[in-house]
């Protein structure tokens, strides 16, 4: 089966079809006979802003359902499994774990392009060096911006329509270009050929090579379940710290992980973070858009780099070990072609471009404590994530005072209309998976970096999640969720927030401004919930009422059980 999640709704899926002939093709003139099929995502870019991102996650257990359904009524040898973006990249990894038993390899749609900005539309944003090239993470800002009268209504309207200037995942290291590195780091795609730009000719390449290569997969009998094994997990986490990853990955590779039989949680990407070299140069913790990391080598260079802390002898898509994969791109040219493209996007460019501007080596990475954190404490007896390296140093050790919102929308308009000071750790809860479906809080997260007085002294801390576009001391998935009575329901204005990313701990420290013992706010505690009414969802009939009563807790993996 040739398995996509092709689609025209938008431009993460509109050009995948190009790739699922060719895998098509690839498969009959190497034995096989292909059999198309489409199980289409939905944008999280096109459903911000209104309840269709309620949807978001949910659907990657409907499209996980869906593939399921779909392979098994048809028995098949083996699959290629093509996807670009934040719920089909996760999806069809889910998938391939559901259906282990047979041979598969993924094909990724690769990233989309960056704008580059006329003079007059260039803003010196203090956040990114490279402010010549317009990608749609800065959308969030550019709006925040617009509404509080920084920049005028045309020049959003500018940003809004050159900020996807060609098919592909968005151009940063969000959640669709982590989960495509992701795949390959599992050892799922043909080395090299995780987050190629969309444009590229070599992908449509790899795409056919892929189908060629799943029938050396089928008739050798290496089937899924020989290549992804928990070694194989433990370097995928590490090529995460390298790479300051999404978040949202500390949800789907334990979900992806639960579909193959491991047992991964957020605290094992916690423990295998510290110490971790982290390396890249990439949007929104870094400068660069994300169709540069090809350019600068990809996984294969990411991997040789931190190699001493990856499992070598883990079987991958080639047949081979990881490790004699990156002997072979030693030989066959893959790093002397990265580097050729390189030297013409810097001509292009008008500016000096040097790999290490993009990846940076072992011994010069940008951090040695990995990327994200969990924190624990009474607030979140159970966890939730910030990724440090993304965040203010004065953020990392400070005690704020509560604010507290049941919605997103309320919070924003909070912090639009000024009512949110310095200081503030604002909450917005009740939008975990049993709450509304566990949304994207990014709107909020960019109006408070858009704004110089909050960005370096608010915590914005919530049940839901962060887009992988989020920057700034953003603190998501906290557990228990507020729907399923978690300390967080309880916290009341003017509460006292203790944050300490170095000891990883979040806890309630004060009530109504004055610091109270634990034992004293355990007491507290306890006598709000005793008065807490409950949660009921508005959703009482589809998938967000299936979802909300399968999902497991975020830190797990919020699948479906």
């Amino acid at each position: 089966m040739v398995e996509s999640s092709y689609g025209d709704s938008h431009p993460g899926s509109a050009h995948l079809n190009i790739f699922v002939e060719e895998a098509v093709k690839a498969v009959d003139e190497n034995g096989g006979k292909a059999a198309r099929y489409f199980a289409t995502d939905m944008c999280d870019g096109i459903a911000q802003g209104h309840d269709g991102i309620n949807y978001s996650l949910a659907h990657r257990d409907a499209i996980t359902n869906l593939v399921e359904a779909q392979a098994n009524a048809t028995v098949f040898d083996g699959g290629v499994f093509i996807a670009s973006c934040d719920k089909s990249m996760p999806a069809m990894l889910m998938s391939i774990g559901r259906l282990k038993d047979m041979s598969a390899i993924v094909v990724t749609g690769g990233v989309m392009e960056a704008h580059e900005l006329p003079k007059k539309y260039v803003v010196d944003d203090p956040a990114c060096r490279i402010n010549e090239l317009l990608t749609l993470e800065q959308i969030g800002k550019f709006d925040a911006w617009e509404k509080t009268g920084v920049i005028p209504n045309e020049q959003l309207d500018y940003y809004k329509q050159h900020a996807c200037p060609s098919c592909g995942a968005c151009s940063f290291m969000g959640t669709a270009s982590t989960m495509q590195i992701m795949a390959e780091a599992l050892g799922l795609m043909l080395p090299g050929t995780a987050l190629m730009p969309s444009t590229a000719p070599e992908l449509r390449q790899a795409a056919y090579d892929a189908g060629k290569q799943l029938m050396e997969l089928i008739a050798k009998g290496i089937k899924a379940s020989d290549i992804v094994t928990k070694e194989s997990f433990e370097n995928a986490i590490m090529v995460h710290a390298a790479i300051s990853g999404s978040t949202n990955a500390t949800m789907h590779i334990p979900a992806i992980a639960h579909e193959f039989g491991f047992e991964i949680d957020a605290d094992t990407f916690d423990r295998l973070h510290r110490g971790a070299h982290y390396l890249l140069n990439i949007r929104p913790s870094g400068d660069w858009p994300a169709q540069y990391f090809y350019y600068a080598g990809g996984v294969p260079r990411v991997m040789e780099e931190i190699k001493s802390m990856l499992h070598l002898d883990v079987m991958t898509v080639t047949g081979r070990t990881l490790g004699e994969n990156l002997e072979e791109l030693k030989k066959n040219g893959f790093y002397e072609h990265c580097d050729e493209l390189l030297r013409k996007k810097s001509k292009l460019f008008g500016r000096t471009i040097d790999r290490e501007d993009i990846i940076h080596s072992f011994e010069n990475a940008k951090g040695t404590e990995g990327s994200i954190a969990i924190l624990k404490g009474n607030l979140a007896p159970e966890g939730c994530v910030i990724k440090h390296t993304a965040c203010p140093k004065n953020m990392f050790k400070a005690v704020l005072t509560a604010k507290p919102y049941d919605s997103e929308e309320a919070c924003i308009s909070a912090v639009l209309h000024g009512e949110v000071k310095p200081g503030d750790a604002i909450f917005i809860r009740y939008e975990g998976p049993r709450g509304s479906g566990m949304p994207e809080m990014f709107y909020t997260g960019e109006a408070i970096c858009a704004d110089p007085k909050l960005a370096s002294s608010v915590a914005l801390i919530t049940d839901g999640r962060f887009s992988g576009a989020s920057r700034g001391p953003v603190i998501g998935h906290v557990s228990p969720e507020a729907a399923a009575g978690g300390p967080i329901a309880f916290v009341e204005e003017g509460d006292l927030i203790e944050l300490d990313v170095e000891n990883r701990k979040i806890a309630i420290v004060g009530i109504r401004g004055e610091r109270k013992t634990p034992e004293e706010i355990d007491a507290v505690l306890a006598e709000r919930k005793a008065g807490w009414k409950g949660f009921e969802s508005k959703y009482q009939h589809g998938l967000l009422k299936l979802y909300a009563q399968h999902a497991v807790s975020s830190m797990k993996g919020a699948y479906m059980e």
